[in-house]
């Protein structure tokens, strides 16, 4: 009798078809998986199973081998010859569990083999295991470049069989223009193509720096140990020599990608761990510098949030939403460096006390320049009190000379400088300023970036910025 214990984590309802004839083992794994929040469908022999996958996608099917009409075997095949099924992962639980039929299963396309007498410890540790390589592989984009028609054919139908996305290239130069377009996660190259062969190609990604970093996987007839050598120095993950092993190949892509994702992986923790210390310890410098002036207090966490909008309603990708928030709360970190007899000065500033205020954006990006993970953020610092009229400072940049990210942030500072008390003056009210922005548009702020903050504040309550 299978007893199957749950476990958690286990993706967002997924969706399994069930396949055996004992209606006992099928209401087993079913109140197990959907314990787990699986959306579950049985079916008691493979032909039942192949008409209800001709309306339905399924995440994962779970089948027993020996059933009448359409065996466990069968079943796999048909699932794995149809375009419609074939990305979607088997696991083989049956009784019959002799390296035989353990073989005839992997043979038959299954993703995993469990015998029932295990499938207490095992099944639901292979379920998740097999439904997480397979989000993988749906996540994964390979690009095959070979001038072989049969050869992108047959690796072509191999790897999306595995459940990868797939493009294919005639040559190099092909392979290039595709890229433009679609940044593939692993590259599978012949060497002898027409046109530019693989070593070209490979020195012309290695010479990018955006795509120097992708996997490449070469093929190719010659098996000399000096070619094999001179491809991995070029920076080649792996050799295959033709012909091949489609299996071979598939289970190269998948280690390759796997130790890739991994090394990502801990990069992005690296630098996620860098960033919160990073920023904990800048935080403290702005808490530092508002502290010294309690007119501009909070006048950070305020760009930060306006220019934080203004990038959502421009669509930007999660992660510059995120960065020139960042930059907005560290966009006037550069008045640490400014005296207070002239930071605090209730009256009009000399040309020489102007002069040291003006130096505050490159101050701030000096400071900041050494910590990889703002790079990006940089030119919004340094440039932020530019105008678009070529009449800003610190380089007197003009139009669209001036970075996107500091064009936005110049409306987001303006606008809460101009709503803030400050020593010499009364905050405005939300209208007046708003009026003063409309007249700055085109001479001092960005036209685009006014009308993409105007269309923001129309849109939420007035108590909220102002």
């Amino acid at each position: 009798m299978i007893q199957i214990q749950p476990e958690r984590g286990l993706m967002e309802s997924p969706s399994v078809l069930i396949v055996d004839d004992s209606s006992f083992i099928r209401s087993q794994i079913t109140r197990v998986l959907e314990q787990m929040g699986a959306v579950v469908t049985q079916a008691e022999h493979g032909e039942s199973a192949i008409n209800i996958t001709k309306s339905k996608q399924f995440d994962l099917v779970i089948t027993d081998i020996e059933m009448p009409v359409m065996d466990g075997f069968q079943l796999c095949s048909r699932l794995k010859e149809d375009p419609h099924t074939r990305t979607t992962p088997v696991i083989i639980l049956s009784s019959l569990d002799s390296d035989r039929d353990v073989d005839k299963g992997f043979q038959a396309g299954a993703a995993a083999y469990v015998s029932k007498a295990e499938a207490k410890n095992l099944l639901m540790e292979t379920v998740q295991n097999v439904l997480n390589k397979s989000v993988f592989h749906r996540d994964q984009l390979i690009l095959v470049v070979d001038d072989s028609d049969i050869i992108r054919s047959l690796a072509k139908a191999e790897l999306e069989k595995a459940g990868f996305q797939v493009l294919t290239a005639l040559t190099g130069k092909h392979a290039l223009k595709l890229i433009k377009n679609h940044r593939p996660d692993l590259i599978l190259s012949d060497i002898n193509m027409p046109e530019m062969d693989g070593i070209e190609f490979c020195k012309a990604l290695k010479k990018d720096p955006g795509l120097s970093a992708i996997p490449i996987i070469f093929m190719s007839t010659n098996d000399d140990r000096s070619i094999m050598r001179r491809m991995l120095h070029l920076g080649a993950s792996a050799y295959l020599v033709k012909p091949f092993n489609l299996e071979q190949m598939v289970i190269t892509v998948e280690k390759l990608l796997s130790d890739h994702f991994l090394l990502l992986l801990k990069e992005k923790e690296r630098l996620d761990t860098e960033r919160k210390m990073m920023l904990a310890s800048i935080t403290s410098l702005v808490f530092a510098l508002e502290a010294r002036d309690h007119y501009t207090r909070g006048h950070s966490e305020s760009v930060a949030m306006l220019v934080t909008e203004m990038a959502k309603q421009m669509d930007m990708p999660q992660d510059n939403i995120e960065l020139i928030g960042i930059a907005g709360r560290l966009h006037d970190l550069g008045k640490i460096g400014v005296p207070d007899s002239v930071l605090l000065k209730p009256g009009r500033l000399t040309d020489a006390e102007f002069d040291l205020i003006k130096q505050h954006p490159v101050t701030g990006a000096t400071i900041l320049g050494s910590i990889p993970s703002l790079e990006h953020a940089l030119p919004a610092i340094r440039y932020h009190h530019e105008r678009f009229d070529g009449n800003g400072y610190p380089e007197r940049l003009k139009g669209t000379t001036i970075p996107l990210w500091a064009r936005m942030m110049a409306v987001a500072d303006t606008y809460d400088a101009l709503t803030s008390d400050r020593p010499y003056r009364k905050g405005m009210s939300r209208d007046k300023a708003l009026e003063i922005i409309i007249s700055a548009r085109s001479t001092q702020l960005c036209p685009e970036c006014v009308d993409v903050f105007l269309g923001m504040i129309n849109i939420f309550p007035e108590n909220n910025y102002s």
